[in-house]
């Protein structure tokens, strides 16, 4: 394993976006492909993250600066990873449920799925039924995750399964969700796919339900 990646990994574990970049850039100057500094620099480091994470010895803050590090390495392999589908996982359509305006660990969930080699397309907060079904169906999303943090705005979860059912998209599009007040039988009750309680567990059950 090159010394480089190595020490790009430490830096990205670390935080240091700056450092993560100039890394990446000199890997490129010494002849690894995008490839290799992607699946064995950021994304390995990433995966040290998020274990350390879901053990506690990480936290919010900590992760987010990681995740930044590591958005910072990725901005320099982008032009080289572009049309090149070996580089994802799959695609994944996230978004807080209509009425609820929490984003924090939505955010934090993405930034893992990222961090992990999925295409995520974020579509924010309150986001209403139909843009989940439309925009899983025009991009081609294998998978839509959906958050709440309110007991109120949860039946919206159930709202946006029906529609994906109605137009037969069930068996193509999973369906993941996950927030505080949200369980592991409630997703089964709404005929959801999987639940995840924190942002590494819904990577795991990302990779499970795509991959």
């Amino acid at each position: 394993m090159p010394d480089i990646l190595e020490q790009m990994r430490k830096d990205l574990y670390n935080g240091k976006a700056e450092e993560v970049k100039k890394e990446v850039k000199k890997a490129l100057d010494e002849g690894l492909s995008a490839q290799e500094i992607l699946n064995q620099g950021l994304l390995k480091g990433m995966e040290k993250v998020g274990k350390d994470f879901k053990a506690g010895d990480l936290f919010i803050p900590e992760v987010l600066m990681c995740a930044k590090a590591m958005h910072a390495g990725l901005d320099v392999l982008r032009a080289l990873l572009v049309g090149s589908e070996a580089t994802l996982l799959g695609k994944i359509v996230i978004g807080t449920v209509a009425g609820d305006l929490h984003d924090i660990g939505k955010n934090l969930v993405r930034m893992m799925m990222e961090g992990a080699g999925f295409e995520v397309i974020d579509l924010g907060v309150s986001v209403p039924p139909e843009k989940f079904v439309e925009t899983a169906i025009s991009k081609g999303a294998q998978l839509i995750g959906m958050s709440a943090l309110l007991t109120t705005t949860m039946p919206w979860m159930k709202t946006t399964i029906e529609p994906l059912a109605k137009a037969g998209l069930r068996d193509r599009v999973k369906v993941l969700v996950g927030g505080a007040p949200v369980t592991a039988s409630f997703a089964e009750s709404i005929g959801a796919d999987a639940y995840a309680p924190d942002a590494v567990s819904a990577v795991d059950m990302a990779r499970e339900l795509i991959l």
